[in-house]
């Protein structure tokens, strides 16, 4: 590593006062009106920054650089999450039962600080910077979707993201230099019709709880008996609803679950199998049934070269020991939406792990951060910027 010149125009105490009032004031997924216009008014302050919206509650920055080039986007979400928040900190959530519990907060202030600095340097740039703060990825169908679907993304040469972690050294840059970053997610609601009748003639009904009883079983064959072993597959069942007495056969039973992938050609398996049991179970027992099958999130699929770049650009301004190599996410992610733009990388932040004093993980009431690991964020996506535009 070595020091670079750029390094004191990192805006520090501004970042961390500008992620405590996102801490302090969350806002819900597609909800994102104040949060919004907070980012708007820092960037105006920053002076010749484009300013667009491509939807009501996400906000576009674009720095033109002096000379002619790529162009790369950088993306920070924004929104908050329906957690009642139990932390003793000073700046803990003002809105009730909103929190910044997955890290956003850190997200959004990691790129206006970034943004600040790369609008200093652009007479230096060669190329163009955008930058997105992207709404609602908590909430599918996710606000990264609907940003590609505006048609404001115009020949971008690259994605970036990061995301902040608990559980990883603080301040440490987690890449996975090729392939799945994170897993997709789906997810799947069924209402199985059956027809009640007393318990004690079960022969008078459709028991919709056997029947649901061995759908269950059967999704539970599919990652063992369906997929390839080399992939990463999870089909979970998490909810399972029916009946209110004991001697009574209800009418209908309902099952809700998700699915993590990594491979596209095993999700739509995946989904095929899953309608297939529902479909030939309920047949076989003369039940009918009301399916919602979602596909929420591919995964992040992390572009080869372009995350050896990023890599070798946080070597140069980081230690070696605080560059890990990077571990595949088994959350899921809406990033994934960008790749239809460009190559993508999305890489991973430490915020601290238990050893640190920072034992909770994200989505967690009680999640906290070691605030010092921002800085890290903030020399990572410049040096990837830098190194990107004149490569």
């Amino acid at each position: 590593m070595q020091e670079k010149t750029w390094f004191q125009l990192i805006p520090q105490s501004e970042m961390i006062n500008w992620r405590r009032h996102f801490h302090e004031y969350p806002e819900l997924s597609f909800k994102e009106v104040k949060t919004s216009n907070y980012i708007i008014d820092i960037l105006k302050s920053f002076d010749d920054i484009k300013i667009t919206q491509p939807t009501p509650t996400s906000v576009l920055g674009t720095i033109v650089g002096q000379y002619p080039g790529k162009k790369i986007l950088i993306r920070a979400d924004i929104d908050g999450l329906p957690v009642t928040e139990e932390t003793d900190l000073a700046f803990k959530s003002q809105n009730q039962g909103v929190m910044q519990a997955c890290g956003h907060d850190t997200h959004a202030a990691i790129l206006l600080a970034t943004t600040k600095v790369l609008n200093d340097l652009r007479d230096q740039l060669h190329g163009t910077v955008q930058v997105i703060f992207q709404h609602a990825e908590e909430q599918v169908p996710g606000g990264a979707r609907e940003i590609v679907a505006s048609g404001q993304l115009h020949d971008i040469d690259a994605v970036i993201g990061l995301h902040i972690m608990t559980g990883l050294k603080a301040g440490s840059i987690n890449i996975v230099t090729e392939g799945a970053a994170t897993t997709g997610a789906d997810a799947f609601e069924v209402t199985i019709q059956g027809r009640g009748s007393h318990g004690s003639m079960p022969q008078e009904g459709i028991d919709p709880i056997t029947i649901s009883a061995e759908i269950v079983n059967q999704l539970h064959t599919i990652t063992s008996r369906f997929t390839p072993p080399k992939d990463l597959n999870v089909v979970t069942v998490g909810q399972f609803q029916s009946g209110v007495a004991v001697n009574v056969l209800p009418d209908t039973a309902f099952i809700g679950g998700s699915v993590r992938t990594i491979n596209e050609d095993t999700r739509q398996a995946i989904a095929q199998r899953i309608k297939k049991i529902i479909h030939n179970t309920c047949d076989t027992y003369g039940a009918s049934y009301d399916l919602n099958y979602q596909f929420a999130y591919a995964a992040v699929i992390n572009d080869g070269q372009l995350s050896q770049l990023v890599k070798e650009s946080v070597l140069d301004v980081l230690p070696a020991a605080m560059v890990p190599q990077g571990q595949m996410m088994s959350a899921s992610e809406d990033f994934s939406a960008y790749a239809k733009v460009a190559p993508v990388c999305f890489f991973l932040l430490g915020g601290g792990d238990e050893a640190e004093g920072y034992p909770y993980s994200n989505h967690s009431p009680k999640f906290i951060i070691d605030e010092s690991s921002l800085i890290n964020g903030v020399k990572a996506e410049i040096a990837s910027v830098l190194n990107f535009l004149k490569a």
